[in-house]
């Protein structure tokens, strides 16, 4: 967990809280979503705000993601759907 202060809600006010979240990103038909991503996470309505070593990693790795799902694409490959996880 960070040991900056706790960041406020703009919207709502309110302290947000630190949780892990779902990342989600669209491209072109590609749709790419990072589950357990930790961030401050606001308690209403579950904005996140991510920290800048997790941004520029979310960057980084749904770019590759993209690409390679795009390749896949334009040879018409037969599968749509790809699950990914790294233990």
């Amino acid at each position: 967990m960070p040991t900056k202060p706790t960041p406020i809600c703009g919207q709502h006010n309110l302290p947000k809280e630190w949780r892990p979240t779902s990342f989600e990103y669209n491209d072109d038909g590609v749709s790419v979503r990072v589950p357990n991503v930790y961030a401050w996470v606001c308690p209403i309505d579950g904005e996140a705000s991510y920290t800048p070593e997790t941004t520029d990693e979310l960057i980084v790795t749904v770019r590759e993601l993209i690409e390679t799902a795009k390749r896949a694409k334009a040879r018409r490959a037969a599968f749509t759907e790809y699950i990914v996880a790294v233990q």
